[in-house]
């Protein structure tokens, strides 16, 4: 009976990670359709006089989305086009509450996608007089002049589990950097510190119950 048990236990192990994931992408793609896709394909029915099938107005939709982003990334590479993008930009900024909405969401699409990455410098912060007491997070600005702070970084803190994090004002002198990848230390702090992933690259298969395991 404990032996059913526990390979019970192990099949949850390996299956429940890759259902919960197949069921995200689905519920993304889901809703993505929903708002989007099917809506720019009702869209094309208007336009074009015929009625499609469902399935085919979201593919419809979905590729004239795709279309529309790499015509925009190849606008926005081009001089005229990054003159329009930029009067575009400069638009949006001047309006009181849509300014606000729009410089957060694109400061941070920049910091995450942009070639000018803002979360590739991992740090351990001590933030208090204990040494061994550290905490793991990002550096996003190094420069604090405009706040009159010449001697302080920015560091974000992400938090385990959670979508959230706070950033902190730090002194240059408490942060001390990290010697790996931003993907794996963003890994090992949402996962709480648990994730082993950087272990199965490493060392082949971790098994659940001994040391990680080589082909």
């Amino acid at each position: 009976m404990k032996l059913l048990i526990r390979f019970f236990f192990q099949g949850l192990l390996v299956l429940l990670p890759a259902i919960l994931t197949i069921y995200l992408v689905w519920l993304i793609a889901h809703t993505l359709n929903d708002l989007i896709f099917s809506m720019i394909g009702h869209f094309l029915e208007s336009v074009i006089g015929l009625e499609l099938p469902g399935w085919l107005a979201s593919i419809l939709g979905f590729l004239l989305v795709i279309s529309l982003i790499t015509a925009t990334g190849i606008l926005a590479s081009m001089y005229l086009g990054r003159f329009m993008l930029e009067w575009f930009d400069q638009l949006l900024q001047r309006i009181p509450l849509v300014r606000l909405l729009y410089t957060s969401l694109s400061d941070l699409f920049k910091a995450l996608l942009g070639d000018h990455r803002g979360f590739d410098r991992p740090v351990l912060v001590q933030l208090t007089a204990d040494p061994g007491v550290r905490v793991a997070g990002f550096v996003t600005r190094d420069d604090l002049s405009l706040l009159g702070l010449n001697d302080d970084v920015a560091v974000y803190l992400p938090q385990s589990y959670n979508f959230a994090g706070n950033l902190i004002i730090v002194p240059t002198d408490r942060i001390t950097p990290i010697d790996a990848k931003a993907s794996q230390v963003t890994t090992f702090i949402v996962s709480g510190g648990v994730s082993t992933s950087s272990e199965r690259k490493q060392n082949g298969v971790v098994s659940p119950d001994g040391p990680p395991q080589t082909d």
